[in-house]
């Protein structure tokens, strides 16, 4: 072998250790690994964004950090979670200047295995931009949960900070007039990020001009509100972010005026068949919106997979997608107290869709909204953060064949003895739990998600609170944690360099 040869081997080895240059590896639909001939390797370096929390002036939010212990992980590393626009310790710029306490990172945990918190408070709370490496990269979970007692969009609004992407769907966004939902775009990079929003609704792509080449500058995040972008109210959407230069993170605050509010997630990447796990069995209403971004029509088997198997939603069998549109249908209180999960299939030939819900809870003055996007299986493990004493409920989905699960409780954020329980998924069924607490439990807690046999799983977190006699609620997906990348066999997949 030459010595270009082996160089570029070596190159890639490199990359291929570094979260935001490799490929993860998840399992295929019938649970196998699709990545035989590839070594799993721990990430080294790792980033996650947060976006600006709230618009309101007694929104009280807290950010909750967690690292796995990870086999193999490098034993050195630190992470920080920082204000947007701050100078950070890789070499970021800072934009203007801020009050000294707020020059100091929100979160810098102390070691792998134990949480850490922070907190904000009212409507100036920047976005954060934070960075993980060694030991504190694989798997690196915050979780940003904000509480507002009043007002437009009151409740309680969950969501995991996520890594910077190129593309994302949401379905389930709005524009009718009580709603007021924003796309927050964070740029964590040094130079400006040109970024397209494209709308769908139910008759096809809206003409909009606005949308089209909004600039991100560095180290900073835009909130945009979607009524700005079209003419007339649209009571389903489908929006799609598309970056043309550099990367952001992407999310949509969705805020009502009489259902409350909550983030809405990015789907997962369009599929033939997609999961939504976890809707609370109390839902009072539960709304599917999907959308068929190719040129062919889609008809999708619709199944709700409850403790004793798959249920057909009474008049809403099957929905049709119409290339192009956003198709949305309300199937009510579809769990009728119950653990639920929402299961699409294609009747017939596969069509890529993206799919959301929409989940309401309570009545009258009392109503509470969350969102369910479709979301990637549990692979190799996933995790959660901010769990509290009571409140947090875990919703397994085995929508194959059944599957064992083991399910770890961290210490606490404050005191407590990590715990561990295995739980046993019937194939077709989803299962709320009340996951394993620390014993001595003070502060929060993180869980950790691991299949140990079996079919793939799907997993979401429920958090509930009650607030000056207001029931919130929060739900979370968790795909895989992103915690180790296939290392591809270097040899073999460059083997053409040797011709």
């Amino acid at each position: 072998m030459n010595r270009t040869t082996v160089s570029l081997i070596a190159g890639v080895a490199a990359l291929a250790a570094v979260a935001g240059f490799a490929s993860l590896t998840e399992p295929d639909a019938s649970g196998g690994d699709t990545a035989k001939a590839a070594a799993q390797m721990p990430v080294e370096r790792t980033s996650l964004l947060c976006p600006g929390p709230s618009i309101s002036d007694v929104a009280e939010t807290a950010y909750t950090s967690y690292t796995p212990v990870t086999k193999g992980a490098d034993k050195s590393g630190r992470a920080e979670l920082a204000f947007a626009g701050e100078e950070s310790t890789d070499g970021g710029s800072q934009k203007g200047d801020k009050p000294e306490k707020e020059k100091k990172p929100v979160l810098e945990p102390k070691e792998p295995g134990k949480p850490v918190t922070g907190e904000a408070s009212g409507a100036d709370s920047p976005a954060l931009i934070g960075t993980a490496e060694g030991s504190y990269a694989p798997g690196w979970t915050v979780q940003q949960t904000t509480e507002v007692s009043v007002g437009t969009g009151r409740g309680l609004l969950g969501t995991n900070c996520t890594s910077p992407d190129t593309d994302f769907w949401f379905p389930g966004a709005s524009t009718s007039e009580e709603r007021n939902d924003y796309v927050h775009l964070t740029n964590p990079d040094d130079s400006a990020a040109v970024v397209d929003i494209e709308l769908y609704g139910k008759d096809g792509a809206l003409k909009s001009t606005v949308g089209e080449g909004i600039q991100v500058q560095p180290h900073s995040t835009e909130p945009v509100l979607l009524s700005t972008l079209v003419d007339e109210p649209q009571t389903n959407l489908t929006v799609h972010v598309t970056v043309r230069s550099g990367r952001v993170a992407a999310a949509v605050q969705a805020l009502d005026d009489k259902l409350g509010g909550d983030w809405l997630a990015a789907s997962t990447d369009p599929a033939g068949s997609l999961v939504m796990p976890g809707v609370p069995k109390d839902a009072t209403s539960v709304r599917l919106v999907a959308f068929a971004p190719g040129d062919r029509d889609a008809d999708l088997k619709v199944r709700l997979a409850s403790p004793s198997g798959p249920i057909t939603p009474a008049g809403a069998e099957t929905l049709h997608v119409k290339a192009g549109m956003t198709a949305a249908v309300d199937l009510g209180d579809v769990t009728r107290g119950e653990a639920g999960s929402l299961i699409l299939t294609p009747t017939e030939k596969s069509v890529p869709v993206v799919a959301a819900l929409r989940v309401v809870r309570g009545k009258g003055d009392k109503q509470e909204t969350a969102f369910i996007p479709a979301t990637k299986p549990v692979g190799t493990r996933a995790t959660s953060a901010d769990n509290r004493s009571k409140g947090s409920t875990l919703s397994l989905v085995a929508p194959g064949r059944s599957a064992k699960v083991k399910v770890t409780a961290s210490a606490g954020s404050e005191g407590g003895t990590p715990a561990t329980k295995t739980y046993t998924v019937k194939g077709g069924t989803t299962q709320d739990i009340e996951p394993p607490v620390p014993s001595g439990l003070k502060g929060t807690y993180a869980l950790t998600v691991e299949p140990v046999s079996g079919g793939p799983v799907y997993a979401a977190r429920t958090l509930e609170i009650s607030a000056e006699g207001l029931p919130m609620v929060t739900v979370q997906t968790l795909p895989d944690d992103r915690g180790t990348v296939a290392v591809p066999d270097a040899q073999q997949d460059l083997s053409v360099l040797q011709k």
